[in-house]
């Protein structure tokens, strides 16, 4: 049986947290209901580059990028780090990071205007300045973004939550995230 951190029917609330300077700015309230789990440190990451990591569950893989430019719930000095569940929102394939003017293995016709997810199965690409935002293929919703916090004093970034929608096959579209929480193992912070 599936271990779940909350009861059927619980509500989680989300934050947004955002980092200028050397503060951490929060809005809206707590995501206790999910773990907080450090993914990276600052210095693992470079431009253009991404680590996979599962969030909020074991079984939900997700990426974190430097993008090189300001992104919407970006941390981090430059406000350019974030990261998306990697399931697609589409038909619940993984899909790749692709870093502007690179081309995904798959697709050599296509050149990323921007830093983008892009789903070799079925073409849907993801702008990952604009909050996962879908520019173009069958996804009828923007990957969920996993909410960060930056730590300015020792470079460590840790997740603390996930937006709408739901992670794909977490009661697929809803806008209640307290459903990525079930139906697999916790992450342990």
């Amino acid at each position: 049986m599936a271990k779940s951190l909350i009861s059927p029917g619980q509500t989680a609330t989300v934050q947004q947290t955002t980092q200028s300077g050397s503060g951490i700015t929060t809005s809206a309230a707590s995501t206790s209901l999910f773990p907080k789990v450090k993914v990276a440190n600052v210095s693992d990451l470079q431009t253009g580059k991404w680590i996979s990591f599962n969030y909020p569950l074991e079984e939900t893989p997700n990426l974190i990028a430097k993008l090189g430019q300001k992104a919407q719930g970006g941390v981090g000095p430059d406000s350019d780090i974030v990261a998306f569940s990697q399931i697609c929102q589409h038909l619940g394939c993984i899909y790749g990071f692709v870093a502007s003017g690179a081309s995904p293995s798959c697709d050599s016709s296509y050149t990323a205007p921007g830093p983008v997810g892009y789903c070799c199965c079925h073409g849907t690409v993801y702008d990952f300045v604009n909050g996962a935002k879908v520019v173009s293929g069958p996804s009828p919703r923007p990957a969920p973004q996993v909410i960060l916090e930056f730590d300015g004093s020792t470079g460590d970034i840790y997740a603390t939550g996930m937006t709408a929608p739901t992670i794909f096959g977490h009661d697929t579209g809803s806008n209640d995230v307290s459903n990525d929480l079930q139906g697999g193992t916790p992450v342990s912070g």
